[in-house]
């Protein structure tokens, strides 16, 4: 049998600009079973965005996290823990800091990935690592960038990230809380102008990745039913969230304080992305970039970052 058939506990731990999130699961072939899916809100995008580094308590603060997720893997029985920074460490001045504490405290690699290594990774992981029948596009939209990865039959994917995310564009864009109709338009001309930073193609599907897709379909019950997230849905969440504090959302719609604040903006994003692409809905999907990384890792244990581009595009074992 194909080594990678066979079943083993592997995980992955992404660092994000609003959460640092574990995910161990038992892997074989194209399946993944969730074992632990957890995370912490940390807003480590903010304190970048403010100082241009983590600082030595946001810092000790990320490490400990991180110590703590790897040694709940090892306990789990994982072969492989693989630890992927995003957003924020591609920014932080100190990052080095990061990838040398976890290293001497628990002997693993922070990976600081790029853009395009981002959104491979999230395209992997929704399609579990099989080949498309037609081209798709799958987006995450972060706290400080959005990512967008493309693949079609007999071409080869390709990706790239957009500079708006919901946490900095509600930074820049948002002083009232619910924003007022006049920051929503400032949201979308920022988000549309940042479009043209988005890769070009056609996508038939798009599918969305992350917590902004995620906690929108909770704004609305019809959505989360189908997991679809259509631009008359999008004005509608938008509507309600631009009519209730986000204390208020939280309470009434299940959502952290903190990602209620930010998710009006992370709307007008997907919205803006539908109106680039020409399409009217997408799906969301509760797989994303920490799938990416154990499916990628199962499949090439030594070389699955430098192959990233190729394992996008699917393999058939």
């Amino acid at each position: 049998m194909d080594p990678a058939r066979q079943p083993v506990v592997a995980a992955a731990v992404d660092i994000g600009s609003n959460s640092v999130h574990l995910l161990a699961a038992v892997v074989a072939g194209h399946r993944l079973v969730p074992l632990v899916d957890e995370s912490e809100l940390l807003g480590l995008g903010a304190t970048v965005d403010l100082e241009g580094r983590l600082g030595s308590v946001r810092r000790d603060e990320l490490v400990s996290v991180l110590v703590r997720y790897v040694n709940q893997a090892r306990t789990l029985g994982a072969t492989a823990v693989t630890l992927v920074g995003t957003e924020p460490l591609r920014r932080a001045a100190d990052a080095d800091r990061v990838v040398a504490d976890v290293h001497r405290l628990v002997a693993e690699t922070v990976h600081i990935l790029s853009h395009e290594e981002e959104a491979f990774l999230m395209l992997i992981g929704v399609t579990a690592g099989r080949q498309v029948p037609a081209e798709l596009g799958v987006i995450d939209v972060g706290g400080g960038s959005s990512e967008v990865a493309l693949v079609a039959p007999g071409r080869p994917a390709y990706a790239g990230g957009i500079s708006v995310g919901s946490a900095r564009l509600t930074a820049r864009m948002v002083e009232h809380d619910p924003p007022t109709k006049e920051e929503i338009a400032a949201l979308r001309a920022a988000a549309r102008a940042a479009m043209e930073e988005a890769p070009a193609g056609a996508p038939r599907l798009l599918v969305a990745v992350g917590g902004t897709a995620s906690n929108l379909l909770r704004v609305l019950p019809e959505a989360a039913l189908d997991g679809t997230l259509t631009r008359a849905r999008l004005a509608q969440a938008l509507a309600v969230l631009g009519a209730e504090p986000s204390a208020e959302a939280a309470v009434r719609h299940a959502v952290r304080p903190v990602r209620a604040r930010i998710l009006p903006a992370g709307a007008v994003i997907l919205d803006t992305l539908l109106e680039h692409y020409g399409l009217d809905q997408l799906r969301v999907s509760d797989a994303g970039i920490r799938e990416g990384v154990i499916f990628a890792v199962r499949h090439l244990p030594a070389s699955w970052r430098e192959r990233l581009p190729v394992l996008a595009e699917g393999w058939s074992r």
